[in-house]
């Protein structure tokens, strides 16, 4: 697939991803309004999460296909870990806000409880089927272009469906049974789930922020790759640091000092093909060494 056409793949599931988000949004502020449900109102929060972290998602994936600047050199994917880092904000918010009704609403025995329950399950069972449709050509996309943006879209919204199974639950118990309070337990659990993926994602972005290195299986797999090169004798100084949705390598090979400058370049060229084939996120700066070479006194690092 060539990089025209993986690009178009790639927006269509973005795109997509918006449009879902949105309908869901305006689908459940129509449903938490009719019925009052707390657990309808958590997945609504989580609605809304989704529609800022698909605007997020778009937004990279089209500043994936830009090139850098002269004012940004090694691009502009650390916008994608600020933005995560403010809705992780957001997510907490949300999630304390909802546990706190919650937790009023089960100690208040004179509450109001859900009503009309059957149209906030229309809407649910709404929600569960065009999510299921979006996450499927997600993953088709995901499969054909490899593109991670899209890929952790299709794995947070599988996640999604959850709580929007939960407020189903909880609806169909308060329409059969009259056990009402089951809607704040529900909520209460969803309020955890948000806050627990909050968490996860503020912590990868405020990592990403701090220049924290890549996973130690992508680091042994470099070392793998660059340990078994044809002309390479050995390396060191391997460092790597995430931003975004790159992954910046730098790597000081060790070659053989009386070869041509031309032949030392071939080497580290192919190395670097090699890396990135591996690792298409990986940014890769290597540096040439002479086999047995000393470090210059007067060089602090």
């Amino acid at each position: 697939m060539n990089t025209q056409s993986g690009t178009r793949l790639n927006l269509s599931a973005g795109l997509l991803s918006v449009t879902v988000a949105l309908v869901l949004v305006i689908a459940k502020l129509w449903a938490f309004g009719e019925t009052g449900s707390l657990s309808i109102a958590a997945t609504l929060a989580d609605s809304a999460m989704d529609l800022m972290m698909s605007l997020g998602g778009l937004v990279a994936i089209i500043y994936a296909a830009k090139p850098a600047d002269d004012d940004h050199n090694f691009g502009h994917t650390s916008a994608e870990d600020l933005a995560a880092l403010g809705q992780s904000i957001f997510i907490l918010i949300s999630a304390t806000v909802i546990a706190v009704a919650a937790i009023l609403r089960l100690l208040d025995r004179n509450v109001s409880l859900p009503e009309r329950e059957a149209s906030g399950m229309v809407v649910i069972v709404f929600s569960i089927v065009i999510t299921i449709a979006l996450v499927l050509w997600q993953r088709r996309v995901a499969k054909q272009t490899g593109n991670r943006v899209v890929a952790a879209d299709s794995l947070h919204y599988l996640g999604d469906l959850i709580p929007n199974v939960g407020a189903l639950i909880a609806l169909w118990a308060s329409a059969k049974f009259g056990i009402g309070q089951i809607d704040s337990i529900v909520a209460l659990a969803a309020a955890a789930l948000l806050a627990f993926g909050a968490m996860r994602i503020g912590k990868a972005a405020f990592d990403a922020l701090m220049d924290r290195q890549a996973d130690t299986g992508m680091i042994a797999g470099i070392e793998d790759i660059t340990r078994d090169f044809e002309g390479v004798h050995g390396f060191h100084d391997l460092k790597t640091r995430v931003a975004g949705s790159r992954v910046f390598v730098n790597l000081h090979i060790e070659l053989d000092g009386t070869q041509t400058l031309e032949d030392a370049h071939a080497i580290g060229a192919a190395l670097r093909r090699a890396i990135t084939e591996a690792y298409p996120r990986a940014d890769v700066l290597i540096h040439k060494d002479p086999v047995g070479v000393e470090k210059h006194p007067d060089d602090q690092r």
